[in-house]
């Protein structure tokens, strides 16, 4: 089908229908992104997408509204906004055009709904109250981009168009890095896995870079493991495990008597020549050699005996 425009309503914006512009005009990038509540505009036709706006949700009429009775609910009852329902039918066709090889599609469509969309969905649909971040609530995603739209005393007659257009450049580096680290962290699983294998029982992981691998020694009941070591420019660095990305918390602390050294001081701490620094949190060690952070990272175990 040849779309020639993209129709949202005109005015102040929100999340969910600036979040859904990012999707579409990545994948219409010759159709016109048109902001309005003309009726004219928000009749449905074979070259419009029309969403956030038109009181109706029809899929092959492309029209993708939830503001109407009854609003459209996903399968577990919770509510769509306009992002969601444009995630559910263009996602997969966005994440091809992202590049995502297709055997990873459907994982990241699944995973990138649950922890991006979903969220938008609840807080447009008052489903969920921007209190639950607590203090951080100013700082979540949709009330960030709302803090782009015009003062109150812009008097410019483009205001709000001018701001979504700035904001829409903002809401894609947000997505297009959601789905880069996602396609990153499903490139990284082969590699973790088989270097879990060449672990063996051994409470040392050693990896040949630095990538994602938490939740890959979860999904493999690696829970033997307590540290991870890998190259990091000249260096090489120990690594200690949260317990999930949720804590600061570790399957196990680096050595007490190391915490806040470097250099010399730490050589003399833990016996090993080329070590570091050790920072003071005991989560990370950096050598200047991989023979240097296996020795640092036996000790560390050791050390837990």
């Amino acid at each position: 089908m040849t779309i020639t425009h993209l129709v949202t309503h005109s005015g102040g914006f929100h999340a969910d229908e600036l979040l859904s512009s990012v999707i579409l005009t990545r994948l219409f990038p010759q159709a016109e992104l048109k902001r309005t509540r003309d009726k004219q505009w928000l009749a449905p036709a074979v070259d419009k997408i029309i969403y956030d706006v038109g009181g109706d949700y029809n899929a092959e009429a492309q029209i993708f509204d939830h503001h109407q009775r009854p609003s459209p609910l996903r399968e577990d009852g919770q509510p769509f906004s306009s992002f969601g329902l444009i995630w559910a039918h263009f996602g997969r066709d966005y994440l091809v055009a992202m590049g995502v090889p297709e055997q990873d599609v459907e994982a990241i469509h699944s995973a990138f709904d649950t922890k991006f969309v979903l969220p938008i969905d609840l807080l447009d649909n008052g489903a969920m109250e921007p209190s639950v971040a607590g203090p951080l609530s100013s700082l979540t995603l949709p009330s960030l981009l709302g803090s782009l739209k015009p003062v109150f005393d812009d008097a410019s007659p483009t205001a709000d168009d001018d701001a979504f257009l700035a904001a829409l450049s903002i809401a894609r580096g947000f997505i297009e890095a959601f789905i880069r680290n996602f396609a990153a962290k499903a490139r990284a699983q082969g590699i973790v896995l088989e270097s879990i294998a060449k672990a063996g029982t051994s409470p040392i992981l050693e990896l040949p870079m630095g990538m994602p691998y938490l939740s890959v020694l979860d999904k493999a009941e690696a829970g033997h493991i307590l540290f991870v070591v890998n190259p990091r420019g000249g260096d090489w660095t120990l690594n200690g495990i949260k317990l999930s990305n949720d804590t600061f918390d570790q399957r196990a602390d680096l050595p007490a008597d190391w915490a806040g050294l470097s250099d010399a001081a730490l050589e003399d701490a833990c016996g090993v020549k080329g070590a570091k620094f050790c920072h003071n949190a005991r989560f990370i060690a950096v050598a200047n050699s991989r023979e240097a952070i296996l020795k640092m990272a036996d000790l560390a175990v050791k050390a837990l005996q």
